[in-house]
């Protein structure tokens, strides 16, 4: 597997670095709002005072004088970053790596590939692509505006929840496979989370694009966007296309920034950025790094980084150790607490986890998962996503209809999960259901 540790001459400084306290890393976090109890770094990620300091010295370089910026600073420093990704997730072509907005941008990009062999009958009409029914919302939107439009059909893969093993997944996308291939239609496109946002689940990858590639499916794109910093990636072992993850959620980047590799083939040079500017024509990495006029700090500050996350034991690979046994840690403190049930099994958990919530809260859809969520923010100053999980036919009124979903990053101390504990145990003591939410 690719390591997150920068290796080949690739780190910023030969010194070893200084390891960080306590009251650094509080320090570094000190612009959070002190009185939340912030368990939500999946949403929006984290950027530390140092990282921001960094983008700032950027950004005043280029208002200082923006033409040498442009012409003798940027694009070294953009090629900075995409050799530290080159190294961080396994890639055997700098070409191989452009640096794009976010996640969406890169969904945009693979899509906008796919169309065009639909309209120049490469694809036929419909022909499909095939995405998991709990892929990330603006993915799913995407897929479906560029899909369909081009006369394409989209198909999604019903995975269950809670999930008991990934061979529960595996099952479901086997059997979505074969009933897409169904009167002789073709798949031409996969769209495979790394780890699904909401509800939160780290997916066998690896062996779900063996499985499009022995079902012959034409592309396989992987969504990673809560990946890099979260789990281990290493793009050739994984062996899909195209695999994108966001630098903003869990590499304390600022937003925002992302990373799409395109596996080498001679569909690469037919890959364009769906803003056109004067960099068209000259490779998706060329012409991602300049879409216009433009704030590109955020995308030039990966070497300090690197250089904050060494700090830590264990460099990043440490850091996402402790985050994994950490919210499983506090995840099973609040089942233990509230009596219900783990949405995953830990090894299925990165540094997020699904947690259970009492019954008796009567969470009934996903309106009633919002209010309680904002209810939880101001009457408890505690913010944590959750998520609805509809019945299915059958089961009884006992069953978990919400999910919390939790978070864990370096700045996250036990207090934060305890003021959650305590605000769902007052809830449930006071006799609340989301009915008494006003709507």
């Amino acid at each position: 597997m690719a390591s997150l540790h920068p290796h080949n001459g690739t780190t910023t400084t030969d010194s070893k670095p200084i390891p960080i306290t306590e009251s650094e890393i509080r320090s570094e976090f000190s612009h959070h709002d002190p009185t939340i109890a912030r368990i939500n770094n999946g949403s929006f990620g984290c950027c530390p005072a140092t990282i921001i300091a960094a983008q700032n010295r950027h950004q005043l370089l280029f208002l200082r004088q923006p033409d040498h910026f442009y012409f003798n600073t940027l694009k070294p420093s953009i090629l900075r970053t995409r050799r530290l990704i080159q190294t961080l997730i396994n890639a055997d072509h700098l070409d191989e790596v452009s640096i794009v907005d976010n996640a969406t941008t890169a969904a945009a990009i693979v899509l906008q590939n796919t169309t065009w062999s639909f309209f120049t009958s490469i694809f036929n009409p419909g022909d499909a692509a095939l995405i998991l029914h709990y892929a990330y919302g603006a993915v799913k939107k995407s897929v479906q505006a560029y899909i369909t439009r081009a006369g394409g059909h989209v198909i999604e893969v019903h995975l269950p929840f809670p999930v008991r093993s990934s061979s529960d997944i595996v099952f479901e996308f086997q059997k979505a496979l074969h009933m897409g291939k169904a009167n002789g239609r073709k798949i031409r496109l996969a769209v495979i989370d790394h780890i699904t946002s909401m509800p939160c689940v780290i997916i066998p990858v690896k062996e779900l694009v063996r499985m499009c590639r022995d079902e012959g499916v034409d592309r396989i794109f992987i969504d990673g966007a809560h990946a890099i910093g979260n789990i281990d990636i290493d793009v050739k072992d994984i062996g899909a296309d195209f695999y994108t993850s966001n630098l903003h959620k869990w590499l304390f980047c600022p937003p925002s920034a992302a990373f799409l590799y395109c596996k080498m083939s001679d569909e690469l040079s037919n890959l364009h950025h769906p803003v056109v500017s004067h960099e068209y024509g000259n490779g998706l990495a060329m012409e991602s790094a300049w879409i216009g006029t433009r704030d590109y700090s955020a995308q030039l500050v990966l070497p300090e980084v690197m250089e904050f996350v060494e700090r830590f034991d264990g460099g990043i690979e440490g850091i996402m150790k402790r985050n994994h046994e950490k919210v499983v840690e506090m995840a099973e403190m609040l089942v233990e607490a509230w009596g219900t049930e783990l949405g995953a099994p830990p090894e299925m958990c990165a540094s997020l986890a699904m947690v259970g919530l009492p019954v008796c809260l009567g969470i009934k859809s996903d309106g009633d998962a919002l209010r309680l969520r904002k209810h939880l923010r101001e009457s408890f100053k505690v913010e944590v996503p959750i998520y609805y999980r509809a019945p299915v036919e059958g089961e009884v009124d006992s069953i978990i209809t919400g999910y919390a979903r939790i978070s864990h990053q370096v700045y996250n101390v036990v207090e934060d999960y305890y003021r959650f504990r305590d605000a769902v145990n007052k809830l449930v003591k006071d006799g609340f259901t989301c009915a008494l939410l006003t709507k």
